[in-house]
Formats: C-alpha cells, sequence, structure tokens
C-alpha cells in the first residue's frame, strides 16, 4: 500500500523518546522548554508556548483574547473544522469567509467585503474580534493583504499555520506574521509529536497568560504553585518535545524533499488536472498535496478514492467544507452556492500521498494509475 503519508521516524527519534520514558520524567517540563525554545528561535519570535494539539493552541488564543458570546471571528470556509469549532467553543460566532480558486486560501477581497458590510464606518462598534486566516495544505495565504486589511480595522490576526511550519512568504515563516499563531505536530505534519502544538506570539504579556491557561491556571512565574486564573490541562508531554526536539533538527531536509516531490507531480501530471499552486514569493511546505479533478468528475470522486485504494495506493479529500458540515448548516442555514468556490474546490480536491520517504518510482504508480482511471471515467 502506498500510503497517504508517513511521519519521518529515524533511530534518533526513537532514542529520543526512548531516554525521557526511562527517565520517569514524563510530564511538562525540561524538554518541554527546550522545544519551545528551539522553535521561537526557527520562527524567530520572542515566545512559543507548547500545548497538547493545534485545537488546544487555537482555543487558547481566542481565550486569551477574552472572547465573548457576542463576538464574531471571520475564518475561511474552507478548513478542518477545529478552526471553527473553537470559537463555538468560546461561545463566539464563526463568520465564514470564502477561498480563493488557486491556493485555497481565505480571498482577501471576499475578506474586505464582509468587513465593510460588518463595519461600514470605523466609528461604529464592532464585535469582530479576530480574524483567523489559515495555511491549507502549507501554501501560505495572502498575508501581507490580510495584514493590511486587518490593520486598517484593528482587529487582531490569529494565524492557523496547522500545516505550514516552515512554509514562507517573501522570506518570512508562516506563523510569524499574527499577534499568535498555531501550530500542528499531528502525524500527517512536516514534523511530529504524535499529537501536540504551539502558540507563537511577540507578547509577553500573551505568552504569560497562555502559559497559565494550559496548565490549570498556574502562575508560571511563580515558585509556588499559586492558581491566578481557571485554567485547562493543555500540557505537552517531555516525551512528545523530545521527539519534536529531534524532528526540529531535520526539518529542513523534510521540508526540501517533499518539495521536490511535489514538483516531480507537477510534471508528471503535467495539465491533466489542476495541481497546487504557491502564489508569488511563497515557498510552501507540501503538507499536503492536493490537486482538483476535472469538473465533469466531481461527483465520481468517491468512486476514484475506492478505485485507487484497490490499486494498493491511499488517497482522499482535500479538507472540510465547513458551512456545509450538519452542524453549521443546520445552526446557521449555510447552502450551497454561499460560498461557491468553496463549493467547487471541496467537491473536486484529492489529496494524493506525499511523504519524505517516498520514492519517484512511487510517484510514477500514482499517476499512472490515476490517469488510467480519470481515463476510463471519461471515456
Amino acid at each position: 500500500m502506498i500510503k497517504l503519508a508517513k511521519p519521518s521516524i529515524d533511530d534518533d527519534d526513537i532514542q529520543s523518546v526512548s531516554e525521557v520514558l526511562l527517565s520517569g520524567s514524563l510530564i511538562q517540563g525540561e524538554k518541554v522548554k527546550e522545544f519551545e525554545q528551539k522553535i521561537a528561535k526557527y520562527l524567530g519570535c520572542d515566545y512559543a508556548i507548547a500545548v497538547s494539539n493545534c485545537t488546544s493552541a487555537l482555543h487558547l488564543a481566542l481565550l486569551s483574547l477574552n472572547i465573548e458570546k457576542s463576538d464574531v471571528i471571520l475564518v475561511p470556509s474552507y478548513s478542518w473544522v477545529s478552526t471553527a469549532n473553537v470559537i463555538e467553543l468560546c461561545g463566539a460566532t464563526p463568520l465564514f469567509i470564502d477561498i480563493k480558486a488557486d491556493t485555497f486560501n481565505m480571498d482577501p477581497e471576499k475578506l474586505s467585503e464582509k468587513l465593510q458590510q460588518l463595519i461600514p464606518d470605523l466609528s461604529c462598534k464592532t464585535t469582530v474580534r479576530a480574524i483567523i486566516p489559515v495555511h491549507t495544505f502549507g501554501q501560505v495565504a495572502d498575508m501581507p493583504a490580510i495584514m493590511k486589511i486587518a490593520d486598517y480595522y484593528n482587529i487582531p490576526v490569529i494565524e492557523d499555520a496547522a500545516c505550514a511550519l516552515g512554509s514562507t512568504l517573501h522570506d518570512k515563516k508562516a506563523g510569524t506574521w499574527g499577534l499568535m499563531n498555531c501550530f500542528s505536530f499531528h502525524p500527517r505534519k512536516t514534523i511530529t509529536t504524535g499529537e501536540g502544538g504551539i502558540i507563537a506570539t511577540n507578547n509577553k504579556i500573551l505568552a504569560h497568560y497562555l502559559r497559565a491557561l494550559r496548565n490549570h491556571g498556574i502562575d508560571p512565574d511563580s515558585d509556588t504553585t499559586d492558581f491566578i486564573i481557571p485554567g485547562y490541562n493543555y500540557r505537552m508531554t517531555e516525551f512528545q518535545a523530545a521527539l519534536g526536539i529531534s524532528q526540529l533538527k531535520k526539518i529542513d531536509k523534510i521540508i526540501a524533499r517533499k518539495r521536490a516531490l511535489a514538483f516531480n507531480y507537477t510534471k508528471l501530471l503535467n495539465t491533466c488536472v489542476q495541481t497546487p499552486q504557491e502564489i508569488t514569493g511563497s515557498n510552501s511546505t507540501y503538507q499536503s498535496y492536493v490537486i482538483l479533478l476535472p469538473p465533469e468528475l466531481a461527483s465520481k470522486r468517491e468512486i476514484i478514492i475506492k478505485q485507487l485504494k484497490d490499486f494498493g495506493i491511499e488517497t482522499t479529500i482535500g479538507t472540510i467544507h465547513i458551512p456545509l458540515t450538519t452542524c453549521y448548516r443546520q445552526k446557521y442555514r449555510y447552502k450551497k452556492r454561499d460560498f461557491p468556490v468553496t463549493d467547487d474546490i471541496a467537491a473536486r480536491s484529492l489529496t494524493l500521498p506525499l511523504y519524505e520517504n517516498m520514492t519517484s518510482d512511487d510517484q510514477k504508480t500514482v499517476v499512472e494509475k490515476l490517469l488510467s482511471i480519470l481515463h476510463q471515467e471519461t471515456a
């Protein structure tokens, strides 16, 4: 089976985790601190707060802004559902923005149009408390345009950079544009800690508050166990951090290899399908390699996925059309054509296998089988 994804686990990763397990010191401690410091240095930010996963990172980021029930958060309509779920869990309302057809990221023009509707005059009181752009599949969103809009309205930005550790735009790393920025270390990401997440920020006050929130509300700067706020147990373990430290040593090698494989896919596929596109000046980590099937084959995507599986090739859809999930469709009465670009992309996206140790022969097999199926289905 050519798997959809495989984490890059080597002997040094296993050794790093084994040493921590044998030490008996397993909960958040010195390894977590070291991992945070190394991530902050890699990103070029002042603070990194390690947590249990990216969903908890997003949740804490919103809580640190004191989000209330009347508040609105702007998010793309095409993302993993946790991007919107954390807003609901804070009691606020996610307001969806359609995406661009090339990069699958939040469309700045649509964002601007929505804000003009919500805030026709800067003197108007607004309940829009944050904007959460997502770097979908590792492709960097148009952050200069998004930040210009956010700054004009004085709205904080929280980057959902779950897929984009190491991606850059104009030599600036994804996850360093916003007030707070959240990363994932799920096994399908560039580097992994199994589960795990990081919140990156340059704001000292927020960093202190986030460290307290993730650990039962304990003051992170106190020599005693002093509870200063009600908090959560969103800690990262020591063995997760040890794996992250080991993985981070080879992140550039992993990214370079995945980019080379992505470019090879694009070459092999030629013009048969729409292949991933990067905006000018960007370099994607290619967390996933997502193509678009021809429009006439959208209704046959599940059949294509099954046929590829029968050939020993694991594929899946791109990601989720959040407004049309049962939860959000029923609560907010969304329907098709409310987000026309997302309607199209969500119906036609197909994720092909991509991981560091994939071979060119594996890629040739994937493309040959895919193209034979497409030819058969359109005959």
